[in-house]
């Protein structure tokens, strides 16, 4: 459950920071599982009041100006954070933890909305999203379905609702939690059998290879990336984790606010390394905070400087600032065009660095897993669908500025040449990974520049 977004667009050259201070389906290999800081981004309370809406049962949430004021508040804590993990799970009631069968879960459910521990904005969210996953978990024929749902859905509901007794506050860089509770496999666990592997495919899987090589070199990694479900770095990392699981567990995501105030989003964001940004959006949804959110977009961005500064850092960026649309008219769906001057900070970046830097295109197509609504929404909660189906992920050599700006006239059109240059590759490889998985070419859809394969066969 994870919603990325682009860079924002605040100018950002050489930053001043001291040197000191990211059970397949049954045709898987893998089985499938049961299952702090300076200035905070990202406080939302989920006991706000939802906004109602015939259309969407969902979880809505009504972003007020008091409460998004607290995102750029600093705060310091006595604890460390695994203390405050471990003062969060000793506190935490085991309502949902105690359940051995659906109707229990559900139950569970209902009880703590009557008993006003549990908005029912929530509440409706959770029995919505239940009932979804195990539609799709059904629909994937796995004979262990019903143990599947009801042991991932359990530990979900769990989550969510530590988060509504105690919640979590993100850092502008967010180091994904593994204990005591594992988050990271939490959310493995919960992708891993929405993803039909004998349909799924990655390409060029040697660049990988030359990814890891330079990272242990000390070298930075930037991975310029279409966007398209909150699973997408579950989706990354799973296709990746039988060839390279140091890159599935290392990686870091530039993600948006909407991923860290949702509560349905939170835990799964809680196991991933992010530097948490606005995306440009949703820089205006509310006149009267623009003005915070470039603030703490700058502080995040100053923390990403600082990440880069120690080396072997692998960072996925989104530059189109959201998840991919299907065309209107069409209903095909592709690549969100990027945002040049999102591309061109996050290039200045990498070269100021002490390490030296390298970009790759980078596709990823997995968005009948967890379609997004089909238009940009202002308010925190969306109805969200689920299904079982094959995804694709594919990466192409590293793409210099130099290079490709080398005949260009002035500044702009470099910067515009060379948006225009990874887009497209990020397009070609998408339409490889589309005619492999949706028409049904398999294999057999490589092409001099994708080749494709399953590394977990």
């Amino acid at each position: 459950m994870f919603i990325l977004s682009g860079l924002p667009s605040t100018t950002f050259f050489r930053p001043r920071v001291s040197s000191s201070s990211l059970s397949s389906s049954s045709s898987s290999s893998s089985s499938s599982s049961s299952l702090s800081s300076s200035s905070r981004l990202c406080l939302v309370s989920v006991r706000s009041s939802a906004r109602k809406s015939s259309a969407c049962p969902c979880l809505f949430y009504s972003l007020k100006v008091s409460a998004m004021a607290e995102l750029v508040k600093d705060t310091e804590s006595s604890l460390s954070p695994i203390q405050n993990a471990q003062r969060r799970e000793t506190n935490h009631s085991r309502t949902f933890l105690n359940t051995t069968t659906e109707e229990e879960l559900l139950s569970a459910i209902r009880k703590e909305t009557e008993a006003g521990r549990l908005p029912s904005n929530v509440s409706l969210g959770m029995e919505e999203l239940y009932q979804n996953y195990k539609n799709a978990i059904l629909q994937s024929g796995n004979p262990k379905a019903d143990e599947i749902v009801l042991s991932n859905m359990t530990a979900v509901l769990d989550r969510v609702f530590l988060d509504i007794e105690d919640p979590f506050v993100f850092s502008p860089y967010h180091k994904a939690m593994r204990e005591p509770f594992d988050y990271y496999m939490f959310g493995q666990n919960y992708i891993r059998p929405l993803v039909d592997f004998r349909n799924s495919y990655v390409g060029n899987i040697s660049v990988f290879k030359d990814i890891e090589e330079k990272l242990q070199q000390g070298h930075n990694i930037f991975l310029i990336s279409n966007h398209q479900t909150e699973a997408d770095p579950a989706v990354i990392a799973l296709l990746l984790e039988t060839t390279n699981s140091y890159l599935s567990e290392n990686m870091t995501y530039i993600a948006g606010d909407r991923v860290v105030t949702d509560p349905l989003c939170k835990p799964f964001s809680m196991g991933r390394n992010l530097i948490c940004v606005y995306s440009k959006k949703h820089m205006n949804d509310v006149p009267e905070l623009t003005e915070m959110k470039r603030k703490a977009n700058t502080r995040s961005l100053k923390e990403m400087a600082l990440l880069l500064r120690s080396g072997s850092q692998i960072v996925w960026i989104a530059p189109s600032g959201g998840r991919d649309r299907p065309d209107p008219v069409t209903g095909e769906w592709y690549p969100a065009p990027f945002d040049a001057s999102s591309l061109d900070n996050l290039r200045r970046l990498a070269e100021h660095s002490a390490a030296p830097g390298h970009i790759y295109p980078l596709a990823l197509l997995c968005h009948n897993i967890m379609p997004p609504p089909l238009q940009v929404e202002k308010e925190i909660g969306e109805k969200r669908m689920i299904s079982f189906h094959g995804t694709g992920l594919s990466v192409a050599p590293e793409i210099t500025f130099s290079d490709i700006s080398a005949s260009c006239q002035n500044p702009e059109e470099a910067r515009e040449t060379y948006t225009q240059a990874l887009y497209k590759i990020v397009t070609e490889q998408y339409n490889v990974l589309k005619s492999a998985i949706h028409c049904k070419q398999g294999l057999k859809a490589s092409t001099p520049n994708v080749s494709l394969s399953q590394p977990w066969n």
